[in-house]
């Protein structure tokens, strides 16, 4: 079971580099470390659960911030609208996004990250997403708003970007170009 002992936190060099491609079809190794990544999701928004471990509740969670350099990520979700995602995927890929820009009203937030970190954070308002889902099944999603958000700041994870990365260092609260705050 994975707990927070086993995230690794910001200043580890492996968030800071791309992580390597999965091997299709994933190893049972990889296929395992994939439902973990999910189940500690789901642990961490388990109330009970979260509290017996001292896990800090997470929606999404990338190979990366388990110290593995592995193009992973697991999604544990409701948006906004209340539509539920829980996936855990294999080299997922940004195909295609929107000009137009969203960010979270309240910033974002990191299981790598202990501390908060104040600023706007931009990203593409309509993404289209790619990859091999735990089953094996090749997927195409089309994700906005929040769900949009969520994926754009796991899959940074695979490509060594921190979400601070994109904060405006001079004014972290300006407004994005082109954006809808997400509330």
């Amino acid at each position: 079971m994975i707990t927070m002992e086993d995230i690794v936190r910001e200043g580890d060099p492996i968030l800071n580099k791309a992580a390597e491609e999965v091997p299709l079809p994933p190893s049972d190794e990889d296929l395992n470390t994939l439902r973990e990544m999910l189940m500690y999701l789901q642990n961490s928004q388990d109330e009970e659960i979260s509290k017996k471990y001292n896990l800090r509740p997470g929606v999404g969670l990338a190979a990366p911030q388990i110290g593995l350099a592995k193009r992973m990520i697991a999604v544990h979700f409701t948006d906004f609208d209340d539509n539920k995602y829980s996936y855990g995927l294999f080299n997922p890929k940004i195909i295609s996004h929107s000009v137009e820009k969203a960010y979270l009203s309240t910033g974002e937030g990191c299981l790598s990250v202990d501390r908060e970190v104040p600023g706007y954070v931009p990203r593409y308002a309509r993404i289209t997403v790619k990859a091999i889902d735990i089953e094996g099944n090749p997927l195409k999603i089309r994700l906005k708003g929040y769900a949009a958000i969520v994926f754009q700041h796991e899959i940074d994870h695979l490509n060594g970007v921190m979400f601070y990365d994109h904060i405006n260092k001079e004014n972290p609260f300006a407004e994005p170009e082109n954006a809808k705050a997400i509330e």
